[in-house]
């Protein structure tokens, strides 16, 4: 079995395939499809966002300082694509897609309505890379869609989301839970044994 050199910036895979949503107020509210992202600190909250410069939401998210990571679903896979393609320049994705833009607790861009966890930002940093700047942002807020809550635990079961994700230009879909943190070392109970 051999191994032969793969371009540069296929070497992560699958990213997931989120909606960043911006704007503060609902004349300049727009949808960017992002796959470069994701989180970079948990104490505090943060993650980021790498935008190309050229992009409609570009300029919004500097001025405002702010974005909303929504993540996505199979269900919404068609929205996000189509969100990734089209410019907000020219035409209201929330309208064309009849997505819904929705309050944000903390921040002034909406969250959108049918996205099962949409996660607020801040703007910290702006770090320019090359071809995309990097939106080093604070977590300021995370809201769940109860449909997706465990009541008994209160965990958020991805299962149940069906959430999608990217990879070289394919959207896929996730499969089934195979382990969980620490599974690889947890000890096995001896039968028998209570």
């Amino acid at each position: 079995m051999g191994r032969q050199n793969w371009r540069p910036g296929n070497q992560l895979y699958p990213l997931p395939a989120v909606m960043v949503s911006v704007g503060d107020a609902p004349e300049n509210y727009n949808i960017i499809t992002v796959s470069w992202t994701g989180t970079i600190c948990s104490d505090p909250a943060m993650c980021y966002i790498s935008v190309r410069p050229e992009r409609h939401s570009y300029e919004i998210i500097k001025r405002t300082g702010e974005f909303v990571i929504n993540l996505t679903t199979e269900q919404l896979a068609f929205a996000t694509d189509w969100c990734g393609v089209r410019s907000g320049r020219e035409v209201d994705k929330f309208a064309e897609m009849r997505l819904t833009p929705v309050a944000s607790h903390v921040v002034r861009c909406p969250s959108i309505a049918e996205s099962p966890v949409s996660i607020e930002c801040r703007v910290k940093q702006i770090i320019p890379l090359g071809t995309h700047d990097m939106f080093v942002a604070n977590v300021v807020n995370v809201s769940a869609d109860d449909q997706y809550i465990d009541p008994a635990t209160g965990a958020f079961d991805l299962s149940k989301a069906h959430p999608l994700c990217y990879s070289h230009g394919k959207y896929y879909a996730l499969g089934r839970e195979i382990g969980h943190f620490g599974f690889s070392v947890k000890k096995k109970k001896k039968k028998g044994k209570k």
